[in-house]
């Protein structure tokens, strides 16, 4: 297990995002937020890349990242009752059905991450997928230790930055879906 408070003395909070991409609202908010603590899981190399340079050349000590498989690293590496939150952007939607059974928001893999939050902490996940935004929401609403923040979907968090998948997702008029589940105690 890793120790997120000697890696990031003096955060006010822990937030892990799994699959930043490029990295761009990554590094938006880490360093709009000094005083929180990022760390964020890629297994694209080139976003990877993209995301060192932007924290050598912004100078951010509030931002590290993890270049591999996000259930390996939350299976070894991520205590229990530590996150503050958890970001997942727009995952691989998978498309077509046979693909399926690759998509990240499985049961199996929500009962992995749950327990890693604090009491209190969330699980913001989004998707221009409406087929898949669905079983988000239907996973998330049968994991135990989570209770949705909204009815149902949730409205837009004015503080996320716009991703480029989200982009992609809005010129082929998709609809955003946000899903925000916080962890009881």
């Amino acid at each position: 297990e890793i120790s997120l408070r000697e890696i990031f003395p003096g955060a006010s909070r822990y937030i892990l995002e799994i699959g930043f991409g490029m990295g761009e609202a990554t590094v938006r908010l880490a360093d709009e937020n000094p005083e929180v603590a990022y760390l964020g899981i890629e297994v694209h190399k080139p976003g990877v890349g993209k995301v060192l340079s932007e924290i050598e050349r912004l100078s951010l000590d509030n931002l590290r990242i993890i270049n591999h498989d996000a259930v390996e690293v939350f299976q070894n590496m991520i205590p229990d009752r530590i996150l503050d939150g958890i970001h997942i952007f727009f995952p691989d939607p998978w498309p077509k059905k046979k693909h399926h059974k690759r998509r990240l928001i499985q049961k199996p893999f929500v009962d992995l991450i749950a327990p890693k939050l604090v009491p209190g902490g969330y699980l913001y996940i989004c998707t221009d997928w409406e087929e898949y935004a669905e079983q988000i929401l239907a996973v998330c609403s049968e994991a135990a230790g989570l209770e949705n923040a909204y009815t149902d979907f949730a409205e837009h968090q004015k503080w996320r930055p716009r991703t480029k998948f989200e982009s992609r997702g809005l010129d082929k008029s998709h609809r955003i879906r946000e899903v925000y589940f916080t962890k009881t105690t």
